[in-house]
């Protein structure tokens, strides 16, 4: 196995860095903009993917309301107890995958397809078998742990005492950062897909908490030029007509957001397609499969590719590339603005991500966080 990160911050340190998140989440709720300040301009030969020389270890703790830390663990059918982590295998920590710890193997954990109230949490091993996730008390009390409610991409998380108390569940890494671990939904059917026979409603994902979003609305999706100045982002039809590409905000959350060409009356899911080129094409999918371009509009007209042009773990970079080579990041905008960014997300660890609409499909394409 890998060597791990020991988790060496105390409770107060934990404690203190936790009351200043919180304090920051707080301030940004009721700040009405933000300062956009462009990033450096990155030569596309210097953005290799990266990769990191161990896995490094986050640790999964409910946040008892008194403020103490509760274990999450994984347990199987004889009550036999296993390690519950998120996995930061990159430079990046929008989406860290979340595993249960068994002997030599890490199995994936997942939200199930159920009809009860709360959906049920399990990790799922290659042969079928379940293991049940629940937080365990100092005084050895099994608390459930379940995904309670959803807004929009995000099921919420929660451990529940017996007295319907809700804790929230957090990754911690040794350096005392929190990411939120949570439900993600990336299918609009009920099943997500099958795991080794098991139905599945929404991954789980450690992904970074956010400032309240505002009320639910369109985000506007822009190309950042190193001079300060916004160029639009464009789906292109075969015609050449141009169409918005937005973000969409349809729930209280802004953890994750899907991207959308808004083609007429149709809203066309924006996607990384499969592809042997040094850069991953994007496109709109249109239910009928048309595909559109996406491309950055320059001032003169000009049409900029856009591109993923790098990987990070489940994150795939996505820039849009001017004619002499260098890289635009990719924002979303609100009206307010709060800016996210625009990211490629890697759910499973095929190539293949799914077939839509007869495209072959890499990754997918959300608004995330920005985090330092």
């Amino acid at each position: 196995m890998k060597k791990t990160n020991n988790f060496t911050l105390g409770f107060s340190t934990i404690g203190i860095l936790m009351i200043f998140g919180l304090f920051n989440i707080f301030h940004s709720c009721n700040s009405s903009s933000v300062d956009v300040k462009p990033e450096m301009v990155v030569e596309a030969e210097t953005e290799p993917e990266v990769e990191i020389s161990s896995d490094i270890i986050w640790h999964i703790k409910a946040i008892h309301s008194d403020g103490k830390f509760i274990d999450v663990k994984a347990f199987d059918q004889i009550g036999n107890m296993f390690d519950f982590k998120a996995i930061q295998d990159s430079d990046q920590r929008q989406l860290l995958d979340v595993k249960a710890f068994v002997g030599e193997e890490k199995f994936p954990v997942k939200i199930l397809v159920s009809e009860d109230v709360y959906n049920p949490i399990k990790a799922i091993g290659p042969n079928g078998a379940v293991y049940d996730i629940k937080a365990l008390t100092d005084a050895g009390e099994k608390l459930d742990v379940k995904g309670i409610s959803r807004s929009g991409n995000i099921i919420n998380i929660k451990a529940i005492d017996k007295a319907g108390a809700l804790y929230g569940i957090k990754a911690i890494s040794s350096e005392g950062q929190l990411n939120d671990v949570k439900g993600v939904k990336m299918a609009a059917e009920n099943i997500e897909t099958v795991l080794n026979g098991t139905e599945v409603y929404a991954h789980i994902k450690a992904i970074p908490q956010a400032a309240c979003a505002g009320e639910n609305g369109i985000w506007h999706i822009k190309a950042v030029h190193p001079e300060g100045r916004f160029l639009d982002i464009k789906a292109v039809g075969k015609d050449g007509n141009l169409y918005d590409v937005k973000a969409i905000q349809d729930a209280n959350q802004r953890q994750l957001m899907d991207i959308r060409a808004f083609v007429g009356e149709e809203k066309v899911p924006v996607k990384i397609l499969m592809s042997e080129d040094k850069y991953s094409p994007i496109k709109g999918i249109g239910a009928d499969g048309t595909i559109y371009e996406i491309k950055a509009i320059t001032p003169e007209g000009n049409k900029l590719d856009v591109k993923g042009v790098s990987r990070s773990g489940n994150i795939i970079n996505i820039k849009a590339i001017s004619e002499d080579g260098a890289f635009y990041s990719i924002k979303a905008i609100s009206k307010e603005g709060q800016l996210n960014d625009v990211k490629g997300v890697k759910m499973s660890d095929e190539d293949l991500e799914l077939m839509l609409n007869g495209a072959e499909v890499h990754a997918h394409i959300k608004a995330l966080p920005q985090i330092n």
